[in-house]
């Protein structure tokens, strides 16, 4: 089931990406220069291990891990936080925690579209990705 994110997705509307980014202690300049950023995603899924790195001219991740299995993580903003990513009901469900704090990152395919809900707290960011052929 991961294998319908396996892609090259690109960003084309992003919805309350600053009052996330401002949830997650963001400083202003960083935000600046991410809001600007349309990045893309590569997502590689082999069975159960999966793989997503995030391209932009800002800056450049990657995470590689186990669906299920917790993860260290180096989130672009630069928090170390512990990570696990799974398969849950169609949707690939990857949560952060770091600090007592847990933000949800949640993507799922809808008409065709990558969709990625971002949550911190009651701060809900919507962004929308068009896979690239």
């Amino acid at each position: 089931m991961a294998e319908a994110f396996a892609g090259v997705w690109k960003l084309v509307e992003s919805v309350n990406f600053d009052e996330y980014m401002k949830a997650l202690e963001v400083n202003f300049a960083t935000r600046q220069i991410a809001n600007l950023t349309k990045p893309t995603t590569i997502i590689e899924v082999n069975g159960i291990n999966v793989t997503i790195k995030t391209q932009s001219t800002f800056k450049n991740t990657e995470i590689s891990c186990v669906l299920g299995e917790e993860f260290d993580e180096t989130t672009a903003d630069s928090r170390h936080v512990k990570s696990i990513i799974t398969l849950d009901g169609g949707k690939l469900v990857h949560v952060q925690k770091w600090d007592g704090k847990e933000t949800s990152l949640v993507r799922e395919i809808k008409d065709g579209k990558l969709i990625l809900t971002l949550t911190m707290g009651d701060v809900v960011c919507t962004r929308t990705y068009h896979k690239e052929n």
